[in-house]
C-alpha cells in the first residue's frame, strides 16, 4: 500500500516537538514525556493528512454518451433523421449529449478530441469523411490512448452522388509528356455510367462514355505543352443515373509550364537508357569526367553515373559537397565501378551519400505470427475489443514495414486468418490485415484451444529463416489446453521462435478469472520466458519493441558477391514522392551494389531480400539519392534495363524530380500557390531573385505581401469564384468546396474505431446493441484517495488514553500501598 501526504510541509512541526521533548526528557527523565512526544508526533502526522489510493471497479448502468451527428452538406445522400432518432432512443435510457456538425466543412476529429478522456463514450453518426480541423486518424488514436470508446453508426445510403478530381503536378516542364490522373468517385457500389469531357485551355481535347462499378475509378491522361506560362485542364462528368450534387461534377486544374531544368550527367556511356531518359525530360549536359564547379552551379542536379572514386579529386569532391549543401541535387548511379566496386568506402564522397559502401547483412527479415484469442470468454469478460485493438496497434508498428506477418485465431478450434505470411511493406497488405483482424468474431463453443493455434504457428515457421517472433494475445483462459500448449510452445522455442504473451486481464476478476490469470503467467514461467510475459488491464496498450533486423557485418567479413540470378524489387516506402504512382510488381533486376543505409536515410526501393536499391536523404539544403543498380546498359551487364522501360521509367523521372526539388530557374520573380477549394485559403509565396518592388494582383486586385525571409514574400488568398483565377499571369484554380470531394462511407476508419474499443453499426444495430455495449465498456477501474487522518487521530487518542489509564492505575496502586502501610503502623502502635 502506497501512502502519501496532502500537506507534507506540516511535518516541519516535528522539529519543535522533538526539541521540546528531548529538553523535558533531560529535565524530568520520566516515561510520561516519551508518551506525550509520541502523541504529539501522531497529531502532527494527522495535520499532514496522510492518505492512500484504493482501486475500485466502476460499472455504470447509465454511461455518459456524446452523440456527434454529422449534418454537413455531404450527408445529404443519407436519411436526415438517422442521428436524431438514435439520439432520442439513447437519451431516454442514459445521459446523452448531442453535438451537431453543420455547414460545408466536416470537423469530426475536433469533436472526438474535445470529448475524449472525460469519462464519456462517443457515438459518431457520420460518413467518416473528415475535411477540416484535426486529422480524424490522430483524433481516434487520441481516443484510444485515453481509453475512450468510439462507436460508428453508418447511415443507410439513400441516393447516389458522384465527384471528379484531377491529380498531378502543377509546375510542369515544356515539351514533356506530363501524366495526370482523373479520379471519379461514387457514394454507392452500383454500376453507374457517365460522359467524361476533358478540356485543355478551354478547348475540348477528348470525350468518352464510361461505366463504373467500383467506388473509385482512375483514368490516366497524358498532355504535352509546347508553350511556357499559364495553362489549365478542366474535366466534366455528366452522369446518366441518380446524382445528388452537380457542383462536384466539374474540376479545374491550373498548370504553369517552365523551361526544362538543367542537369549535368557525368558518364562514360552517353547512349545508355539512363542518359536517353534524362535527355528527353531535361536540358542535360553530358560529360565524360567531372566538369568543374563553374559548370555545375547552374545545374539543378549532378548525376554521377558509375564513376570510380579515383576519377574525382579531393578538391572536386569538396566542390560537390558545397554544391549540395547550398541546395543542389546529387544522384549517384551504381554499376561495376561504383560503391562497393568503386572504393567509395570511407572516402570523402561517401560523407555526402545516404549509404555506406559495405554489404548489409540481411538475415531473412522478420517473420511474425500474431495468435489471437477469439473464444467466447473474451466477450464475457469484455476483453475482445482490447485483444483486437492491441493486434492492430502491433501491425501499425513502423519497424514491421519489411516484415512478413501471419495471423492465427483460436477458440474451440484454430484457423489461419491471413492465409500465410503477408509482406508488410505494401500499404494495401497492412490495410487488408487490419480489416481481417477488426472483423474477427468469437467462436461458438466455450473451449479455448491455444495448443491448436500454436500448432498452426509451428507449421508456418517451418522452413523460415531470419527473426522468428510469435505473440499470443489472450484473456488467459487456457487452463483446459494448458499441458498441450506448453509442449507445443517448447517446440516453438526450440525452433528459435521468440514467444511473447500479452495477457489482457478483466477489470473485475472473479475467482475463475484469477485461475486463468495464474495459467497465463505460468505458461511463460514454465518456458523460462518470464520476461516475455506482459499483463495489461482493459483499455491499456501493450508495449512490444521490435528492433531493426538489418545489421552491418564487420569490415573484414565483407565479400564481393556474384551478380547472378534475379532479384524481385519492392517499394519499401510507397507513399514517398518518388515511389508514389510507381508500380514495381513483378519487376526484377539481375545485379546491384552492396551498401548499408546510414542512420537518418530513407530506403525507398529494396530487393525482396531487403537489399537497398534506392536510398535518399538530405545533405544541407540539397537532396541526395543513391541508386545502387546500373544505368540500364552497364557496359553490357545490363543489371536493370527493365527499370528504364515503360511505366517503370517513372522511378527514374520521380527520383530526378525529387533531387531537383524546385524546378523553376532562380531568376526574376517566382510565384508558387497551390490550387485550392472554395472556402479554403491558399498560401502564396513570391521569391524575388532580381531587384525590384514585389507587386502581385489577384484578378486585378492588388495583394498585400509580407516579407518572411530573404527576398521571400508570402500571403494568404481566398478567391470567391470557382474556376481559373489570375495572379499577375500565374494561374490558380478554385474548385467546389472540399466537403463534396469524398462521397459515401469512409471504410478506412473502421479499424481505428475497433482499436478504441468501439464497434461499427448500422442504424438498426445501433438501436439494439449500442447501449448494451456501452454499458459493458463503462466497466473500468478508478483510483480513489482514502484519507488515513482519522486512523492516525484514533491512534493518538488511544495512546493518550492508554497513558492516562496506566498512570491512574499506578497512582491507585501506590495509594493502596500507602493506606496499607498506614494501617499497619497504627496496629503496631
Amino acid at each position: 500500500m502506497n501512502i502519501a501526504l496532502e500537506s507534507p510541509e506540516m511535518l516541519l512541526l516535528t522539529i519543535p516537538v522533538l526539541i521540546a521533548g528531548f529538553y523535558l526528557l533531560r529535565k524530568t527523565k520520566t516515561k510520561l514525556v516519551e508518551w506525550r512526544m509520541l502523541v504529539a508526533l501522531l497529531l502532527v502526522l494527522a495535520l499532514a493528512s496522510p492518505y492512500t489510493t484504493v482501486t475500485r471497479t466502476i460499472n455504470e448502468e447509465d454511461p455518459s454518451l456524446v452523440l456527434v451527428q454529422d449534418q454537413t452538406a455531404s450527408m445529404g445522400i443519407f436519411p436526415e433523421e438517422t442521428g436524431t432518432d438514435l439520439y432520442e432512443a439513447l437519451t431516454a435510457n442514459t445521459p446523452t449529449t448531442l453535438v451537431q456538425l453543420t455547414g460545408e466543412k466536416t470537423s469530426i476529429g475536433d469533436a472526438v478530441t474535445q470529448y475524449s478522456g472525460l469519462g464519456n463514450q462517443i457515438v459518431l453518426v457520420t460518413d467518416g469523411n473528415n475535411n477540416a480541423g484535426k486529422d480524424l486518424t490522430k483524433a481516434l488514436e487520441f481516443a484510444r490512448d485515453t481509453s475512450t470508446p468510439v462507436y460508428l453508426v453508418q447511415p443507410e445510403l439513400e441516393t447516389n452522388d458522384l465527384s471528379v478530381e484531377v491529380l498531378g503536378d502543377k509546375t510542369v516542364v515544356v515539351d514533356n509528356q506530363n501524366e495526370f490522373e482523373i479520379v471519379v468517385r461514387q457514394a454507392s457500389e452500383q454500376s453507374v455510367s457517365y460522359f467524361l469531357e476533358i478540356f485543355v485551355d478551354g478547348q475540348l481535347s477528348q470525350s468518352r462514355q464510361f461505366t463504373q462499378d467500383a467506388r473509385n475509378n482512375s483514368i490516366p491522361i497524358n498532355q504535352n505543352f509546347t508553350t511556357l506560362g499559364a495553362h489549365n485542364i478542366s474535366v466534366k462528368i455528366t452522369p446518366s443515373g441518380e446524382d445528388l450534387n452537380e457542383i462536384n461534377n466539374e474540376f479545374y486544374k491550373s498548370l504553369y509550364v517552365i523551361p526544362k531544368p538543367k542537369l549535368t550527367l557525368v558518364t562514360g556511356e552517353a547512349g545508355s537508357p539512363l542518359a536517353k531518359i534524362l535527355s528527353n525530360l531535361y536540358k542535360v549536359s553530358v560529360v565524360n569526367g567531372y566538369p568543374g564547379a563553374g559548370n555545375i552551379t547552374d545545374s539543378k542536379v549532378l548525376v554521377l553515373d558509375n564513376q570510380f572514386i579515383n576519377t574525382l579529386s579531393e578538391a572536386e569532391i569538396r566542390e560537390i559537397k558545397s554544391y549540395v549543401s547550398n541546395g543542389g541535387g546529387l544522384i549517384v548511379i551504381g554499376g561495376d565501378r561504383a560503391y562497393n566496386y568503386g572504393s567509395y568506402l570511407n572516402s570523402s564522397l561517401e560523407e555526402v551519400l545516404p549509404v555506406i559502401s559495405k554489404p548489409s547483412e540481411f538475415r531473412g527479415g522478420r517473420n511474425l505470427v500474431l495468435i489471437l484469442d477469439v473464444s467466447p470468454s473474451t466477450v464475457a469478460h469484455s476483453t475482445q475489443a482490447d485483444i483486437l485493438s492491441n493486434a492492430i496497434r502491433i501491425l501499425e508498428n513502423d519497424n514491421l514495414k519489411d516484415a512478413n506477418v501471419g495471423i492465427i485465431a483460436f477458440g474451440n478450434a484454430a484457423y489461419d486468418v491471413s492465409g500465410g505470411f503477408v509482406f508488410m511493406g505494401l500499404p494495401h497488405n497492412l490495410a487488408l490485415l487490419k480489416e481481417k483482424v477488426s472483423q474477427l468474431t468469437p467462436t461458438n463453443q466455450t473451449e479455448t484451444s491455444l495448443d491448436r493455434g500454436l500448432g498452426i504457428t509451428k507449421q508456418m515457421f517451418e522452413g523460415e529463416d531470419g527473426e522468428l517472433d510469435a505473440i499470443i494475445i489472450s484473456d488467459g483462459g487456457i487452463e483446459a489446453s494448458y499441458d498441450q500448449s506448453v509442449q507445443t510452445a517448447r517446440e516453438l522455442r526450440d525452433m528459435g521462435v521468440n514467444l511473447y504473451f500479452i495477457h489482457v486481464r478483466s477489470s473485475a476478476p472473479s475467482q475463475t478469472d484469477k485461475t486463468r490469470n495464474f495459467y497465463a503467467e505460468k505458461l511463460m514461467q514454465d518456458l523460462g520466458l518470464e520476461g516475455n510475459y506482459q499483463h495489461i488491464n482493459m483499455g491499456e496498450r501493450a508495449n512490444i519493441i521490435f528492433e531493426e533486423t538489418v545489421e552491418s557485418p564487420d569490415e573484414e567479413e565483407e565479400e564481393e558477391i556474384e551478380d547472378i540470378g534475379s532479384y524481385l524489387l519492392l517499394e519499401y516506402s510507397p507513399d514517398h514522392f518518388i515511389t508514389k504512382g510507381v508500380n514495381l510488381t513483378s519487376t526484377t533486376i539481375t545485379g546491384y551494389n552492396q551498401v548499408t543505409p546510414k542512420a537518418g536515410a530513407e530506403r525507398l526501393v529494396i530487393t525482396v531480400t531487403g537489399q537497398p536499391v534506392l536510398t535518399t536523404w538530405r545533405f544541407g539544403l540539397g537532396r541526395v539519392a543513391a541508386f545502387t543498380t546500373d544505368n540500364g546498359e552497364g557496359g553490357g551487364t545490363q543489371w536493370s534495363s527493365v527499370l528504364y522501360n515503360g511505366s517503370n521509367s517513372r522511378l527514374i523521372s520521380g527520383m530526378t524530380n525529387w533531387a531537383i526539388g524546385n524546378p523553376q530557374a532562380e531568376e526574376g520573380a517566382v510565384v508558387e500557390a497551390p490550387d485550392t477549394w472554395l472556402g479554403t485559403p491558399s498560401g502564396l509565396t513570391l521569391v524575388m531573385y532580381d531587384e525590384g518592388i514585389p507587386q502581385l494582383k489577384l484578378n486585378g486586385a492588388r495583394l498585400d505581401l509580407a516579407l518572411t525571409g530573404r527576398n521571400t514574400y508570402e500571403t494568404s488568398i481566398n478567391p470567391k469564384n470557382i474556376g481559373i483565377n489570375d495572379i499577375s499571369g500565374y494561374p490558380l484554380a478554385v474548385n467546389y468546396p472540399l466537403e463534396y470531394l469524398e462521397v459515401g462511407l469512409n471504410k478506412d476508419i473502421e479499424s481505428l474505431i475497433v482499436a478504441t474499443g468501439g464497434k461499427i453499426y448500422t442504424e438498426k444495430e445501433a438501436r439494439a446493441l449500442l447501449l448494451k455495449d456501452a454499458r459493458q465498456n463503462s466497466e473500468r477501474e478508478s483510483n480513489e484517495p482514502v484519507s488515513l487522518k482519522m486512523y492516525v487521530l484514533l491512534a493518538a487518542l488511544v495512546l493518550y488514553l492508554g497513558e492516562v489509564l496506566v498512570r491512574r492505575l499506578r497512582e491507585m496502586r501506590r495509594l493502596k500501598q500507602a493506606q496499607g502501610e498506614t494501617g499497619a503502623s497504627e496496629v503496631t502502635t
